[in-house]
């Protein structure tokens, strides 16, 4: 039985915008602890929150000039790594602002003498446990982040034209949305009862590959789904792929393409029947300048995997607020 498919969100723009606004904030914080003596960055979270971490790091893996880390929540609770303390600045960020262990990494942060910063939806125990907190989406602020470490240790970016993409941005999202409309529905229809789908995404994609397997398909769908880096999918689990089985293929436009172009080569060779490709090289994105498409496609492809999702809660009739275990019982 299906469910009627709910709209693309009609705040979408509003939310992007209402995020980007805070850009001069997240400048000034940043400045701050520069001019105190930043000596390592950290990105922290769990679940879609630790997902939307990934375009960040990995930008900032490539241009920054100070160490930066991605940590799963209670990794650093747990791990209590002696890299942070004073001079440390902490980005985290969940969803509800109520996710336990990244309520409990904010705290023992803080204790460690870092400078602790947090997104959330809407306040929350999150935000009580920071030294500043932002409400937003997450993957977007945590860009925004990066680009202030950039901008505020001196790296050489053209900076108006990051002004001129983050000010088309939230249109732009919204008509990747809208263009995605037919593929989402073609994937879901197709594959909604598959017993088993493996998602690839390289680079900045790679976290909604995960993303999409663990939390789309997984906790929101209940159905059996294997995320994999593209490049890590050559080291053993092609060797279970074929046409019997599903696979959808992530592609952005940032330097690790490479990657997920030889993945779509194999398996449109091997695999074909039951394989898509999302591709943003096939969305418009106006007013996003060419240059700083690749930095802009995971973002994109976070609203795609959105749409995607809903697809597959209209095809298959099983919502995706329904849940076994998660906010139901003791975890």
């Amino acid at each position: 039985m299906s469910l009627p498919l709910k709209p693309i969100e009609p705040d979408l723009a509003d939310k992007a915008a209402r995020t980007i606004s805070q850009r001069a904030q997240v400048e000034e914080l940043v400045a701050k602890a520069v001019d105190d003596g930043l000596r390592n960055v950290f990105l922290v979270g769990a679940g879609g929150s630790l997902i939307a971490a990934h375009p960040a790091h990995y930008l900032l893996e490539r241009e920054a000039t100070h160490p930066v880390y991605k940590l799963q929540s209670d990794e650093l609770n747990t791990g209590r790594t002696r890299r942070m303390g004073p001079g440390s600045l902490v980005f985290l960020a969940s969803y509800t602002g109520r996710t336990k262990e990244t309520v409990a990494a904010a705290q023992y942060a803080r204790s460690t003498g870092a400078t602790v910063a947090v997104v959330t939806k809407e306040g929350g125990p999150l935000a009580d446990a920071a030294d500043v907190a932002f409400t937003g989406q997450s993957d977007l602020f945590m860009q925004l982040a990066a680009y202030a470490l950039l901008r505020q240790t001196g790296v050489e970016r053209d900076w108006a034209l990051l002004d001129q993409a983050l000010d088309a941005l939230p249109a732009a999202l919204v008509s990747a949305a809208e263009e995605g409309e037919e593929r989402a529905a073609a994937i879901a229809t197709a594959l909604k009862d598959e017993p088993i789908t493996y998602v690839l995404g390289s680079g900045p994609s790679y976290g909604w590959a995960y993303g999409l397997a663990m939390c789309f398909l997984q906790e929101m769908q209940w159905k059996h789904a294997a995320g994999f880096n593209s490049g890590e999918f050559f080291q053993g689990a092609f060797e279970v792929v074929d046409d019997d089985v599903a696979v959808i293929n992530l592609l952005g436009e940032d330097p690790s393409r490479p990657m997920a172009e030889r993945a779509r080569r194999f398996l449109n060779t091997y695999a074909s029947k039951k394989t898509y490709h999302v591709d943003t090289a096939d969305h418009t994105l106006p007013g996003v300048p060419r240059e700083l498409r690749g930095e802009v496609s995971p973002l994109v492809i976070a609203v795609l995997m959105d749409r995607l999702a809903r697809h597959y809660e209209s095809v298959r009739g099983h919502d995706l607020d329904q849940r076994h275990y998660m906010f139901k019982v003791d975890y």
